[in-house]
């Protein structure tokens, strides 16, 4: 379990540490930063617009992180022999692949959290079909520049990873920024009959859908590392973008195509249903999201990600490693 433990701990660190990965979660976090400016464009539908985009931009700079993560940590560790060296010692290609897994995920566990909070502050920005709040979008940009430039400090004098010390810091400011605004913002209605539904989303609505966010990215998560143990950057991304693609739709064309019997829901269980974590239809009619949908599906991705981890070991047993280094 140490063995492991370090493993995970020590990619985790790496993941995070590489430029692309904060590039990537800049992006996103400035993307879903603007998505309130295009509230003015929608007739009393801003909340929908701007959470819908959130979500789906989470989705997918979620996938090219775990895929990017996943060909850093274990395909070029292939091909530079670093794989070698660690069978020389006491790992297990089983520790290994799980060490890498774990840590791969907690890397794309911080993304996602990073993008729910910015996620959060995009919502208390979109005041209403012709207002932004300037204060909230102001500060909030004015932290994703703080923690670029704490970073930049932090590698200018101590020659530590600007990624990493950026990291922590948009790990403390956005979310402490998202809390302060929400609770000024409830603090304003002396009512919950002042609330509009059009205009504001309360967070017993909204954290749950974000919190679905997570499982699917743990999927997405193993089955990038899966692949990664035959499979190049640009086909890893390929191939896993396909799975994205196909999931979306599995249920309906195999329902179409299959029917209902045993085939079809071989199928269906082989292709990871990413309808079960998209509740954006729930957010539109303001439903409560229950405890125990969130527990569900935490078991069917736990199930998921034991396959794939399966698989890896699989596919990883089977690999000359010694090869890749020559």
């Amino acid at each position: 379990m140490l063995i492991i433990y370090k493993l995970a701990r020590n990619t985790f660190i790496e993941c995070i540490r590489e430029p692309i990965y904060f590039l990537m979660l800049a992006c996103a976090m400035i993307m879903i930063g603007l998505f309130p400016t295009a509230a003015m464009f929608v007739f009393r539908e801003q909340i929908k617009l701007v959470v819908d985009s959130s979500m789906a931009t989470t989705l997918v700079f979620s996938l090219v992180v775990a895929v990017v993560c996943a060909a850093h940590t274990i395909s070029r560790e292939m091909k530079n022999g670093t794989v070698l060296l660690l069978m020389s010692k006491p790992v297990t290609r089983a520790s290994f692949v799980l060490g890498k897994i774990l840590g791969i995920l907690a890397a794309v566990t911080v993304f996602v959290f990073l993008c729910d909070a910015s996620s959060l502050m995009s919502v208390l920005i979109a005041k209403d079909q012709f207002r932004l709040d300037y204060t909230a979008m102001s500060l909030y940009y004015a932290a994703i520049a703080l923690a670029a430039v704490y970073g930049a400090l932090r590698n200018f004098f101590s020659r530590t990873s600007f990624t990493a010390n950026a990291l922590v810091a948009l790990l403390i400011l956005i979310p402490v920024l998202a809390a302060i605004f929400y609770f000024v913002r409830v603090s304003s209605f002396h009512s919950p009959e002042m609330i509009d539904p059009e205009e504001f989303i309360e967070a017993k609505h909204l954290i749950p859908a974000l919190l679905l966010l997570f499982p699917a990215v743990w999927t997405m998560g193993s089955i990038a590392t899966a692949l990664s143990t035959r499979l190049e950057l640009v086909s890893n991304l390929t191939v896993c973008s396909v799975i994205f693609l196909l999931g979306l739709v599995s249920k309906y064309f195999v329902t179409q195509w299959l029917g209902t019997g045993l085939l079809a829901d071989f199928v269906r269980t082989l292709l990871p249903n990413w309808q079960y974590f998209w509740m954006a239809d729930a957010l539109a009619s303001r439903q409560i999201i229950p405890f125990s949908y969130l527990l569900w599906a935490l078991v069917y991705v736990f199930f998921y990600i034991g396959f794939w981890t399966l698989w890896a070991m699989a596919l990883f047993n089977e690999r000359e490693i010694a090869r890749d280094s020559r």
